[in-house]
């Protein structure tokens, strides 16, 4: 690593071992000084294993691994993704159309508001009940099919904003190839209220093809043989206008995004159709704006109040210099439910990385495990193991100041107590001497210590709202694009997805074909073997 790298090491072994309980007591003003402000959220970051010098380390390492002109590449549209010879313009999915974002000399922009507008109709039929199926009634389920950032980013954005979203129609996703995820789906539903959404890049992808074919099977076990009448039920989100038009969806009814795209940054490209049906065209705005308000501030803010910059690097310190491989993520707002969930998909695909941008092994840790679940029930389930278990993991606490439903019991007053509470625990601990002087027997005691100097950052926000859910992804999005730029990888591809897809098709066409001779190791040949004697 370079120089900066060495002196950031350097200042870790100085540094490590001082507890956040000295740290606060010898500056009074450290909760001010470690907090920042930026498109509706702030962050305060004052309960980290930092001071002013590990701030300037970090800061000197960002700027020596080319951070500012790597973002600056990416907002220009640069081909930044180098393995696949792409650039990635997530932020140009939410950018104004007074905006130019040029890619091989083309502005892109106007081409992502057509596809907006386009959304924007079909949206606006649906939920004015002028779209309607084979039967004349009125489409009031919609099913989404899709598998990775084409499943986790709507469902996890249907569940964020289900207060926004019309409740006169059914929202449900299909993502696994387990035919129960489909069966349970479509129970219930009527075929003829029902509108499928079909997410697919390429179109050929094994488990939403598979699904989508099971959705038109079941599709014209009700509207019969009349591939007009089940084209009224589906709507594709594609590239592919020809593998469309060939399942039976009319091009017309095709929404496209660009290969600019990656998946998992997808949610607020057309893969978010669902999400706009769900809460309509002018939240669907807001929330995009959201985002841009995000893109904004991580453009232009000094690194040193930059809240993208400062949370990646912040991962940068525990991941590779405390040696911690994990970040819980823990909102304390039941409608982040899947939160974590996509989070774990945005960063651990971003940044699973184990070579450099030119090929070289890397010789550190890179992208730690993403997980975590609501609270308050995280804390009747995996908190013990945070608070006095033997690794070091770093929380970010979610929270806002306004509850989205009436609250006449002091529910959300007692639901934020508890993130507080919880962020000052982890910090600060209850040491032995407090628990003897509380009269615990000497042999409890050791038992009800917590050693506290457990790291956590606090973002707060007014009120979950479209425009705060499109910031705090873009915020992630931009962390995680500041920690491989200190990494020198590429967040922007995922090989490593391909090799099992490969074999599985293999295995799949051997269960078939009995005849065919196993080459595999002997344990896969056995499972193979297996399922042949199971299934027949």
């Amino acid at each position: 690593m370079n120089d900066a790298w060495r002196a950031l090491e350097a200042h870790y072994h100085e540094s490590s071992g001082a507890h956040l309980r000295d740290l606060f007591a010898v500056d009074p003003g450290r909760a001010a000084r470690y907090r920042i402000e930026g498109a509706g959220w702030l962050l305060d970051y004052s309960k980290h294993r930092i001071n002013q010098e590990t701030l300037s380390y970090l800061l000197a390492l960002a700027r020596s691994s080319g951070l500012e002109e790597r973002r600056e590449n990416m907002f220009k549209g640069e081909k930044i993704n180098s393995t696949e010879g792409r650039a990635a313009l997530h932020i140009a999915l939410r950018a104004p159309r007074s905006s130019v974002i040029q890619v091989d000399g083309t502005d892109v922009v106007p081409s992502v508001h057509r596809v907006l507008e386009r959304m924007a109709e079909l949206a606006r039929a649906i939920r004015e009940e002028r779209w309607l199926g084979f039967s004349g009634r009125p489409i009031r389920n919609i099913v989404n099919i899709g598998i990775g950032g084409s499943d986790l980013g709507p469902v996890m954005a249907y569940e964020a904003l289900r207060h926004y979203s019309d409740r006169r129609l059914t929202f449900r996703f299909v993502s696994n190839v387990d035919y129960t995820d489909f069966a349970e789906a479509v129970r219930g539903l009527r075929p003829d209220e029902t509108l499928f959404i079909v997410a697919s890049k390429t179109f050929t992808t094994l488990e939403t093809m598979t699904n989508a074919h099971s959705a038109r099977d079941w599709l014209a076990g009700s509207a019969g043989s009349d591939s007009k009448a089940v084209a009224r039920h589906f709507v594709a989100l594609s590239t592919n206008a020809d593998a469309v038009n060939a399942f039976g969806i009319p091009t017309d009814q095709m929404y496209e995004f660009w290969d600019w795209v990656g998946g998992r940054y997808s949610m607020d490209s057309a893969i978010g159709l669902s999400t706009m049906i769900a809460i309509g065209p002018q939240c669907y705005s807001e929330m995009l704006g959201g985002f841009h308000a995000m893109d904004e501030h991580f453009r232009n803010a000094p690194l040193d109040k930059n809240m993208p910059v400062i949370m990646g690097l912040l991962n940068v310190w525990y991941a590779d210099f405390f040696g911690s491989e994990t970040v819980a993520i823990l909102p304390y707002a039941q409608y982040l439910k899947r939160f974590p969930a996509y989070l774990q998909q945005l960063t651990m695909e971003s940044n699973g990385k184990h070579v450099t941008l030119s090929g070289q092994p890397v010789d550190y840790p890179t992208g730690p495990i993403f997980w975590g679940e609501p609270g308050t029930n995280g804390q009747h389930s995996f908190y013990q193991l945070i608070h006095q278990g033997t690794q070091l993991i770093p929380c970010d606490f979610i929270a806002f100041g306004h509850s989205l439903n009436p609250d006449t019991r002091g529910h959300h007053t007692f639901l934020i107590a508890n993130a507080i509470a919880q962020a000052e625990a982890l910090a600060f601990g209850r040491p032995l001497q407090k628990v003897i002087d509380e009269g615990t027997s000497a042999g409890l005691a050791p038992h009800r210590v917590l050693e506290g100097n457990r790291p956590s950052s606090l973002l707060l926000c007014e009120r979950l709202s479209p425009a705060a859910l499109g910031s705090l992804v873009a915020l992630y999005e931009h962390s995680v694009f500041t920690q491989a730029a200190v990494w020198d990888i590429n967040p922007f591809d995922q090989w490593g997805v391909e090799l099992g897809k490969q074999l599985a098709k293999r295995v799949a066409e051997e269960i078939v074909s009995t005849d065919k001779i196993l080459q595999h190791d002997s344990s896969t040949n056995a499972a193979i073997e297996w399922y042949r004697a199971h299934h027949r």
